[in-house]
Parts: structure tokens; sequence; C-alpha cells
């Protein structure tokens, strides 16, 4: 049976190949399958962006190699910028519970 982390794992590979299999390469991520997936999976982060353009400019960013899509390598430091920032704010949460406890 596998670990909560190598689930987390399969899930991560599972769903970057259910919408880099849409259209063209099914082994990278078009701009429309990068906005696509951004939408559908990760939605709380695209409605706290102010700009209209961050899945243009993530896209850019992501896109390493130039080539106009994202490969799972490129996808995967999207999800690890986000986790991190995730962290973080757990932590943050962590330490305010912590004060207000002590009051």
């Amino acid at each position: 049976m596998p670990s909560e982390l190598e689930r987390a794992m399969e899930s991560l590979i599972t769903v970057f190949h259910r919408y880099a299999s849409k259209e063209g390469d099914s082994n990278t991520l078009s701009k429309r399958e990068l906005r696509s997936l951004m939408e559908n999976e990760l939605a709380g982060f695209l409605k706290s962006q102010k700009d209209p353009a961050a899945v243009d400019k993530i896209m850019k960013d992501l896109d390493a190699n130039g080539d106009g899509e994202v490969n799972f390598e490129e996808f995967v430091s999207l999800v690890v910028g986000l986790s991190i920032a995730c962290e973080q704010c757990y932590q943050l949460h962590l330490k305010k519970q912590q004060q207000q406890g002590k009051r």
C-alpha cells in the first residue's frame, strides 16, 4: 500500500498528464492546458491573484527552456514554489495560535 507521500506524488503526475494530454504533446502543457489546470486545480490561488495576466506570467516564468510549453519538470517548480508559500503561511498561523494561547 502506498504511503501518503507516494500518493501525493502519484496525484501530481496524474493531474499533470490529465491536462497535458488534451492537445498536442501529451508530455507538455500548452498555455491553454496550463490555464485549464490552474483554473480547475488551483482555483483558490488564481482567485487571490489580482493580475488578469497571472497565468501568462506564470507560463513565462515556468518555461525555462523557452519552447512555449511546460514540461513536468517545469511544472513541478510551480508546485514546489506554491508548497513553500503555503508552508510559510502555515508557520505564521501556528505562531499566531501560540501567541494567542499565551494570553
